[in-house]
């Protein structure tokens, strides 16, 4: 277990590992086909992109989240979500 303090660049590594795994395949897939070299190609293709993707993914997420933060706010059904749907002592419920 990793202490909490490297859940950012754990999330940045997986997250851009998925990411660039995924996008690289289709990539390969639509550039070359499926000749019987494939794997060996998209593998070296994705190590290269992942190279990328990961210290993208890691400067580009803090910028990320306070861009959605101002295009984004608290749902009212939020607050009654928290409570567990208790009722207030007014009867109403939370």
């Amino acid at each position: 277990m990793l202490p909490k303090k490297y859940a950012p660049i754990l999330f940045a590594l997986l997250l851009s590992g998925g990411m660039s795994c995924m996008v690289c395949f289709v990539a390969t897939v639509k550039s070359i086909g499926m000749p019987a070299e494939f794997v060996r190609l998209w593998l070296s293709a994705w190590l290269t992109s992942w190279c990328v993707a990961f210290p993208a993914a890691y400067f580009f997420a803090p910028v990320v989240r306070r861009i959605v933060d101002r295009l984004t706010r608290e749902d009212i059904t939020d607050a009654r979500d928290l409570t567990g749907g208790r009722e207030n002592p007014t009867g109403n419920r939370v």
